[in-house]
């Protein structure tokens, strides 16, 4: 046991690489979205969108519900921004995916009353429009293999917050 390098832990986050005399020395590792526990990230970059301003909210946002599955609209006032921001995320987690994905995703089971309950898909308009308003500021493009990706802008103002939210 004593010939063997000692292991880095996860308190010194980091990647591990040898000195000069076989030394261990933790190198800082850029923090990025994947390393922030999600809802954190979330809301913390719903929050910094609604700061900024740039992403222009639809009319129909206090009415609109989210899919056919839903008896109501959202109550929350920032619920559109939060929708923005976890599609932002899913982008950054998984490159190449769509509008019919993300209503997968987004959606759940239908209450049918006395009638068994069956899979619904999310709002496919709220989506698309979520999708667009990231593209106008930036932050995610249209590939051409299909589906939405990150751009080099969008990944940095990302991973920017997840720093922030890691030293806090």
């Amino acid at each position: 046991r004593s010939g063997r390098r000692r292991r880095a832990t996860r308190e010194e986050f980091g990647r591990v690489r040898r000195g000069k005399m076989d030394k261990l020395e933790t190198v800082s590792a850029g923090c990025t979205v994947k390393d922030v526990p999600a809802a954190d990230f979330i809301a913390a970059y719903a929050a910094h969108l609604k700061k900024v301003g740039t992403i222009e909210v639809p009319k129909y946002v206090d009415y609109v519900k989210t899919g056919s599955r839903k008896e109501l609209a959202p109550y929350s006032a920032d619920w559109y921004y939060v929708r923005v921001a976890s599609l932002a995320r899913r982008v950054y987690c998984r490159q190449g995916t769509g509008v019919g994905a993300f209503s997968k995703v987004y959606g759940g089971t239908k209450n049918n009353g006395s009638s068994p309950s069956h899979f619904k898909r999310a709002s496919r308009s709220v989506i698309r429009h979520s999708l667009q308003q990231l593209e106008k500021v930036g932050v995610i493009e249209k590939d051409p293999k299909g589906g939405r990706r990150l751009t080099r802008k969008g990944q940095a103002e990302m991973d920017t917050q997840a720093a922030t939210l890691m030293t806090n």
